[in-house]
């Protein structure tokens, strides 16, 4: 009869400690919900899992996986003897696919027979992470309720730093595209508006942007009634820093250019401001002009940039006189300054690398086929010229031409 008595007391402090137990998992959960929104690192949330684990649930071990790109890593863990990254690996491998709740116990794998448990945290087909649970002391008729609270709080940190993850990856993209946005902003301001289009020398430019801004620069100065300078070149590098470096050349050549009649001066000059500015770790592939109208006169330098060609008639000579590109050395190397005279009805076709550049391997455009072009258009308007070139290459090659930026700067001596 006692025993009849008691029944009721022992059914309501079964429940009193039921509750306590609800209320402490509703705290766990309210605690780490504040830590998330205190955007917390995920070594702190996962110490509180580790926390909740050992002293609110009893778990004596565990091992928490989660999946970073293609593979899984061992995030937390505690309690038995450790694996090494071989079977943690063979334990991935086993358990990815499993789309719910598994006892461990009985499995034939011995590494995951030592546990208890498996709790997945799935995102619809995707596994974002596990639980390996043992030496749990949950009583029997709670586990079912307890597994569940080990997935809902596993699940609410992981999709929290997942979240977290997409959110710096959103705010890295709306950066760079700013960047980019910026970059553009910055290399539209330095492309000469009015471009000379006489009796004597016409001129015309075409760019074609790579999606992500490169550093292709060129520049045309009026000197004189009688003198043109122009300069094209490409920067190593992409996005704004591309874009300040030319802001920077551009800067540095219009100043020199009014105060220095010899080209290797001031290209000798722009290579120490590079390398002061940039402590060898950007370099600046170019190529330097200055044509007189009265004598028909070219004087020219190369610094390791794609050379240009003179066209006249059928006849083609590169303009590969010069140096090697600026910023790679203290003092260049030997300097030849070139010297043509110019013929009348001549073309100075000068070009970036991406005219030519294909991430096809099986696409090659040689020089040689470019002056095949060039001598065709010859006597198109500089404007059409750059057009017709342009379209020749994509159609035999059948390349949209977009693997990098493309810059054309043609000049035609009447």
């Amino acid at each position: 009869m006692s025993a009849v008595k008691n029944q009721p007391g022992t059914d309501e402090n079964e429940l009193i400690q039921l509750l306590l137990k609800r209320q402490a998992e509703l705290n766990s959960l309210l605690e780490v919900t504040r830590a998330i929104n205190r955007n917390s690192s995920s070594s702190v949330l996962f110490q509180m899992l580790e926390v909740i684990f050992k002293v609110h649930l009893k778990i004596g071990k565990m091992r928490l996986l989660v999946k970073e790109e293609e593979h899984f890593y061992c995030a937390s863990k505690y309690g038995g003897k450790p694996e090494d990254i071989k079977t943690l690996q063979q334990i991935c491998q086993v358990l990815q696919a499993s789309k719910t709740t598994e006892k461990l116990s009985e499995h034939p794998h011995p590494a995951l027979n030592s546990y208890q448990y498996f709790v997945p945290v799935r995102h619809k087909k995707a596994m974002l992470a596990f639980v390996l649970i043992g030496d749990f002391e949950s009583e029997a008729e709670l586990i079912s309720n307890d597994l569940n609270f080990v997935q809902t709080l596993i699940n609410l940190i992981i999709v929290a730093l997942e979240n977290k993850k997409l959110f710096k990856d959103r705010v890295q993209r709306e950066r760079l595209q700013r960047d980019m946005e910026l970059a553009s902003e910055v290399q539209s301001m330095m492309i000469p508006g009015n471009l000379p289009y006489s009796d004597e020398i016409q001129v015309a430019s075409m760019y074609l942007p790579n999606q992500n801004i490169g550093g292709d620069y060129f520049d045309f100065i009026k000197i004189n009634e009688e003198e043109y300078l122009w300069c094209i070149a490409d920067v190593s590098g992409k996005g704004v820093s591309a874009a300040l470096l030319m802001a920077n050349l551009q800067a540095s050549l219009r100043a020199w250019t009014w105060v220095e009649t010899d080209l290797r001066k001031i290209v000798d000059r722009l290579n120490h401001v590079l390398i002061q500015n940039t402590k060898g770790e950007r370099f600046i592939t170019m190529f330097i002009a200055k044509y007189n109208l009265k004598t028909r006169q070219l004087r020219y330098i190369n610094a390791g940039h794609n050379p240009p060609l003179l066209v006249t008639g059928r006849s083609v000579q590169f303009l590969t006189l010069g140096t090697t590109m600026i910023g790679a050395f203290d003092e260049l190397p030997h300097m030849t300054l070139g010297v043509v005279q110019v013929p009348p009805d001549s073309v100075i076709f000068n070009y970036t690398d991406g005219l030519l550049e294909c991430s096809n391997e099986n696409v090659y455009i040689t020089d040689d086929e470019l002056a095949e072009h060039l001598v065709q258009y010859s006597n198109y308007p500089v404007n059409e010229l750059n057009k017709q070139v342009i379209e020749a290459i994509r159609q035999k090659h059948n390349v949209r031409m977009d693997d990098d930026d493309v810059t054309l700067l043609t000049i035609k001596i009447l």
